[in-house]
């Protein structure tokens, strides 16, 4: 039945648009969309009030907007994971909790109010005329209207005083901020004895008996297990494939060269020469210039002259006025513009006003302006004419790949066909991109689709999956083998080699622990190791667990002793031979507290919020399929 279906969508298509119609015509347009949001499932629920998918795909996409917009240089797919998707809800659902509780708690803002707080407070100088009215302008621009910016305003502020009679009356008392205080910046003399796991490998001749067991602990198994992998087929829709197909004559090429004359022509460019007076006092300027434009209208030759001894631009003055610069339009004032665009070559122009004073320029040379030859852009030409094309069959036919890949599921082969395209096969493909692997097999979300249980146990085409920027590709299983563990005579050596490793740090922890015991008996016996002074400021490259051992050690009975098991890669011994200060580089005792009642009201207003979404029955319940998108949007 499904295959009629996927076979003759375009039927059903017609059979059921008539039925849509008439749903629409018995209940509603509304009542439809009613229907639908009411199918489109709850995500959370406050106060028995749900919020619905669409208010969480909203704030998720605020969220990431605004995350670009800080590092447009960063990937977008790191903006859209399953965790910042998570976030997002988490932010709808605290919103929402603030909200309700202001309204339990009758935190009201009158209308004075608002109105002192919009006409005082910096924040909102914005959106202020000089009357302190509101600038409706700049709101519409923003899509609100200075009601709907008002009803905004006024609940930011009722919900914000929900937290602050929590968070602003912090009381941390001093010996509480002291102990967490000396817990974070104490400094200890220690010294470090370590039994590590490499210097007991010699040690050790594991039996096949234990080879064995260790291969057959459930608890390894994962170390020893052939990953599922498939063998594949695909097909990739892009504009490089596009591209290459592009016919081109030659007159089609002269036609988009004679359209783009600006493109393929230089810019002319013009250099000048010329005498400046200020207008410090306009008339009098004007005066000066006229005077000097006759005599070099009478003497043209005496420019360079004059322009030494009277123009007032310091710069080109001492070059006989010649600015030494190539300008084109655009570059300088426009009246100058239009004088020195206006010359020809060796002529000098009539007086020019401008803002900084009066000018007689002389045009000393041009360049620019020709127009590249075909020959010589054909290529470029080609090109671009190509991907434009490209872009254009690539959008108009970017559907119709779609429909056919998903239309007709159990081969890729009509997708071939009407697109003449490539039909790629791949062996050994795993379910994360292989090192060194490129197009579709490089993106994670394709691969996913790959490995989804329909196309795996179906052999279906997957959906036409973006795996790059204009690049369509859609792929099935042929062949498929699932996770399987491998024979013990196949990773024996591993095997042997993990045995090793474990039998030798179980020794040197059984040497190390003996070594404990003993000095816990004598703690006066010598020790050995270097001393040094560690705080969590300045570990000084100390493993964390061997760090916190030196930290919890009972400070009344030193030295004190205690042994640190680093995961199969050294037993190591710590003595604790002193207590010191703080560590100087936080010896701020002031600031020290300062940080330590912040941090206070932090974990009072978390608790505070957490008793708010145990009073008002907070349920968050990401649907199965919204969980499934937020983790497809990452592959």
């Amino acid at each position: 039945m499904f295959d009629f279906i996927r076979k003759h969508s375009r039927l059903i298509q017609a059979i059921m648009f008539p039925l849509i119609l008439l749903a629409f015509g018995l209940v509603g347009i509304q009542g439809y969309s009613r229907f639908t949001g009411e199918a489109n499932a709850s995500v959370a629920k406050v106060d028995g009030q749900g919020v619905s998918q669409g208010e969480w795909e909203a704030a998720h996409r605020q969220q990431t907007d605004r995350l670009r917009r800080g590092r447009p240089e960063l990937d977008p797919k790191l903006f859209d994971t399953p965790e910042l998707r998570r976030q997002s809800l988490e932010n709808v659902v605290r919103d929402r909790v603030m909200r309700v509780a202001a309204d339990k708690l009758n935190l009201v803002v009158s209308d004075e109010r608002l109105a002192r707080l919009f006409i005082s407070d910096p924040q909102f100088a914005v959106f202020r005329n000089p009357d302190n009215s509101v600038n409706k302008d700049i709101l519409a621009a923003q899509g609100m209207s200075s009601q709907q910016f008002a009803q905004r305003l006024r609940q930011e502020i009722s919900t914000s005083q929900v937290m602050i009679g929590v968070g602003g009356t912090v009381l941390a008392p001093a010996t509480a901020a002291s102990a967490a205080l000396d817990a974070m910046f104490q400094q200890r003399e220690v010294q470090l004895q370590r039994f590590d796991t490499k210097d007991y490998l010699a040690k050790v001749t594991p039996t096949d008996a234990d080879i064995e067991k260790y291969y057959k602990d459930p608890a390894n198994a994962r170390e020893f297990q052939a990953p599922e992998q498939a063998s594949v087929e695909y097909v990739l829709f892009d504009l490089e494939t596009l591209a290459k197909r592009v016919t081109l004559t030659d007159d089609d090429l002269h036609k988009l060269y004679d359209a783009e004359t600006t493109r393929f022509t230089s810019p002319e460019e013009r250099r000048a020469s010329h005498i400046l007076i200020k207008a410090d006092e306009r008339a009098k300027a004007k005066a000066k210039a006229e005077a000097l434009l006759a005599e070099v209208k009478k003497n043209p030759a005496s420019f360079a002259e004059l322009a030494r001894k009277n123009s007032q631009d310091p710069i080109s003055a001492e070059k006989g006025g010649d600015t030494d610069l190539y300008v084109a339009r655009k570059d300088t004032d426009k009246a100058y513009e239009d004088a020195l665009f206006a010359l020809k070559k060796g002529e000098i122009s009539n007086l020019v006003e401008t803002k900084d004073g009066f000018f007689i320029i002389e045009l000393m040379d041009v360049r620019g302006g020709q127009k590249r030859a075909f020959d010589e852009v054909r290529v470029d030409l080609e090109s671009d004419a190509r991907k434009q094309r490209a872009v254009k069959q690539f959008t108009e036919q970017a559907g119709e790949f779609t429909d056919i890949v998903e239309q007709q599921s159990d081969t890729l082969k009509p997708a071939v066909d009407k697109f003449k395209l490539e039909l790629h096969n791949a062996k050994n493909v795993v379910r994360t991109p292989a090192p060194g692997a490129s197009g579709p097999l490089a993106n994670g979300k394709f691969l996913e689709a790959l490995f989804a249980s329909d196309a795996v146990r179906n052999k279906r085409n997957t959906y036409a999956i973006e795996v790059a920027p204009n690049q369509l590709a859609s792929g099935r299983v042929l062949q498929y083998e699932p996770a399987r563990m491998l024979p013990l005579a196949e990773v024996a050596a591993k095997v042997r080699e993990k045995v090793i490793a474990t039998q030798a740090a179980a020794l040197a922890r059984k040497d190390g622990e003996a070594r404990l015991a003993a000095l816990k008996k004598a703690p006066t016996s010598e020790f050995g190791g270097a001393t040094q002074v560690i705080s969590r400021v300045q570990a000084r490259e100390v493993a964390r667990p061997v760090l916190d051992a030196a930290l919890r050690a009972d400070a009344a009975k030193l030295p004190a002793f205690d042994g640190v098991d680093l995961a199969g890669q050294s037993y190591v011994i710590v003595k604790v031979n002193k207590v010191l200060g703080r560590d100087p580089v936080v010896a701020d005792a002031a600031r020290g507290q300062a940080e330590y009642t912040q941090a206070w009201g932090a974990a009072e207003a978390a608790a505070y919020y957490n008793a708010l979404k145990t009073r008002f029955k907070v349920d968050i319940h990401p649907p199965a399929a919204a969980d499934a998108a937020a983790s497809a949007s990452t592959k």
